[in-house]
């Protein structure tokens, strides 16, 4: 009971003050990690040209990187990639994605593999996509009932993303491809 006394709360008032790379979950402020390695850089790179070029005539749908997702007054999150529809946000995003995507790297791996997808289901997010550069895949979740159900770890291969506005196909060959260079 004591540790709830102690504990500190902000909000987006406040997160929108501080210096430096940061998240505000549940009121909570959580540091970033520093900058990511350049092979989770080129990762998140591969993703965004395959999901752009395959979302380029959806004109309601755009592909973002590092976007302050606002959530709440007490939640702001900044995923790696977003597919976004529909969002009138300008600045932030202000309401769920249909595609969120993690690149996991040590130090961010709990928060990404726990946290955020407890609350990214929570909010709606219709596809939660974590990339593991090390092993060189992907980990694909798709919304169900309120639950994340997995489809797949992906080394290689296509999946076809069934948004609400527009669908289209991942080559994770393509991907990882890229990565070798």
């Amino acid at each position: 009971m004591l540790e709830a006394q102690v504990i500190e709360y902000y909000t987006y008032e406040d997160y929108r003050q501080w210096e430096g790379d940061w998240e505000l979950i549940g009121g909570i402020p959580l540091a970033m990690a520093p900058s990511p390695l350049v092979t989770h850089q080129k990762m998140a790179a591969a993703l965004i040209w395959e999901m752009m070029n395959q979302t380029m005539e959806c004109e309601e749908c755009f592909v973002v990187v590092e976007q302050d997702w606002k959530i709440n007054e007490e939640t702001v999150v900044r995923p790696d990639v977003v597919l976004a529809c529909d969002d009138p946000g300008e600045e932030h995003l202000s309401k769920a994605p249909e595609i969120v995507v993690e690149i996991v790297s040590p130090s961010s791996a709990r928060r990404d593999e726990v946290t955020k997808f407890e609350l990214y289901a929570i909010e709606g997010v219709d596809y939660y996509l974590l990339g593991y550069p090390e092993d060189r895949k992907f980990r694909l979740y798709r919304l169900e009932n309120g639950r994340y159900r997995k489809e797949g770890d992906f080394t290689g291969g296509n999946y076809r993303f069934e948004g609400k506005h527009c669908a289209f196909d991942v080559d994770f060959s393509r991907i990882f491809s890229r990565l070798k260079r």
